[in-house]
């Protein structure tokens, strides 16, 4: 492994930094309300300034969205102009996010390639919630407001896919506190699985001891139960499950990492029209591409970034926390990943529990043998196959089936596979890669780069187009 020889800092290698200014008015009835500035995803060490003023500290770290609360910072009504100016660093000033995400084997672009916005909320408000909902009805919530508030109440309606009310409950604040916990139980829910991805919406109502609303919040969800059981295998509501996965990168040759909603849902019809289930990145995607697999069926495993190398004990905890309070209310989440190949730092395992604490999903280290699944990659087929059908562990390879020049994600998988599943262990596995990575080059005439054989490693085409493991699958 290069990972002793890779330096964080080699001189001049994308030693570049964009500068952003955007102009915008906001509404005189934001005033008085809890303004924040939301980035989605910036590539890497970011730091913004609203009016001149600082937003907040400069953030690490390349897929995590991240918020300044600015209310201090902005003016209201449309004579009053707001600047926003932004510098992003391509190389981070810190070593361990530059292994974790710019030394890896994939195409690293730079600058701001999620949505930037800004939300208000009242002064008084639910900051976000966290929920567990079972396949026996069991639904527990805990709503966190943004600051102690004596005697207020939060009301929960759950809603079914056609909007109707299926029960609803109204909890207290305790006294000096700053959450409620929900507990509730539905009758028969429809559950949610890949092939039947029904979904409820929680509404969230917070009043004051005066029965004043103060703040509506929304989240869709589904009621499902996921175990990893040791020596076993994986289990969606009671039911094991094999994982028929694919990795994949969030990429187009013409916009990099930046993707639409239309386009993630191009990309989660094609994994299902392969007969697949499950999905598997190096970083945690653009949220509607979860959103996507909540409504669409696919069971996703969500990854800190990290390629041989981790983030250090510094950065790595906030990157967790982000990561987790983003995305813990997805049900096609069914597990957490620390890293990839080595890529994992072991001071962060215990955090993947800490912020997930109501469902505390399984979390692994892809390519290890680890919390009792073993998930080693590109097991060839003589030593591999005895590895992993000896009978002593749950198999998955987050891994295989290399498909460069096309050549892999389709030979021999027919063997692979039948093999695999004569052991009652066999969790499934995620083939190696959903798409080949070429951007289209403006400086090249336009032609798709497909850096020599590092990136044509694809299922299908750059611009999604069927190849013959497509049809192989």
């Amino acid at each position: 492994y290069t990972t002793l020889f890779r330096s964080a800092f080699p001189a001049g290698v994308a030693d570049e930094k964009g500068m952003y200014r955007y102009e915008f008015n906001l509404p005189a009835e934001w005033n008085g309300m809890q303004v924040e500035l939301v980035f989605e995803g910036s590539m890497t060490d970011t730091y913004a300034t609203i009016n001149g003023r600082k937003a907040g500290e400069m953030h690490q770290g390349a897929f995590y969205r991240f918020v300044y609360n600015v209310s201090d910072r902005v003016f209201f009504g449309s004579d009053k102009k707001n600047v926003l100016e932004v510098t992003v660093s391509k190389e981070s000033a810190n070593a361990g996010v530059n292994l974790a995400e710019r030394r890896a084997d994939y195409w690293n672009f730079g600058g701001i390639f999620r949505p930037v916005f800004m939300v208000a909320k009242p002064a008084d408000n639910i900051a976000r919630v966290a929920l567990d909902a079972q396949a026996d009805g069991t639904f527990i919530a805990q709503c966190m407001l943004n600051h102690a508030l004596d005697g207020a109440q939060v009301k929960t309606v759950i809603c079914d896919a056609k909007g109707r009310e299926v029960i609803s409950q109204t909890d207290v604040v305790r006294a000096g506190g700053d959450e409620v916990s929900v507990n509730m139980k539905l009758k028969n829910p429809a559950l949610w699985t890949a092939e039947t991805p029904n979904l409820y919406t929680a509404h969230f109502t917070l009043m004051n001891k005066a029965g004043k609303v103060l703040h509506r919040e929304r989240q869709k969800f589904g009621f499902r139960t996921v175990e990893t059981r040791p020596n076993d295998g994986l289990y969606v509501n009671g039911r094991r499950v094999t994982v028929r996965g694919v990795n994949r990168h969030s990429f187009r040759p013409e916009t990099g990492r930046t993707l639409s909603k239309a386009k993630n849902i191009e990309d989660v019809l094609l994994i299902k029209s392969m007969n697949m289930n499950a999905v598997r990145s190096h970083y945690p995607p653009d949220e509607h591409f979860l959103d996507m697999c909540d409504s669409l069926g696919i069971v996703y495993m969500d990854e800190l970034a990290g390629w041989q190398n981790g983030y250090d004990s510094k950065v790595g905890p906030k990157l967790v926390k982000e990561m987790i309070e983003r995305d813990v209310n997805h049900p096609s989440i069914i597990i957490w990943s620390n890293g990839n190949e080595g890529g994992w730092n072991y001071n962060l395992d215990p955090l993947f529990a800490k912020y997930d604490k109501l469902q505390k999903r399984h979390m692994v280290h892809p390519w290890a043998d680890f919390n009792d699944l073993d998930t080693h990659h590109y097991p060839t087929y003589l030593t591999g196959v005895a590895r992993f059908t000896n009978g002593y562990k749950v198999f998955m390879p987050t891994e295989f089936m290399h498909a460069m020049y096309d050549q892999g994600g389709g030979a021999g998988l027919r063997d692979f596979w039948d093999r695999w599943c004569t052991n009652p262990m066999f969790a499934g596995g995620f083939i190696w890669v959903f798409c080949d990575e070429a951007p289209k080059r403006s400086d090249k005439g336009g032609i798709l780069d497909s850096d020599k054989s590092n990136a044509p490693d694809g299922v299908v085409g750059p611009r999604r187009e069927k190849e013959g493991s497509y049809y192989a699958i």
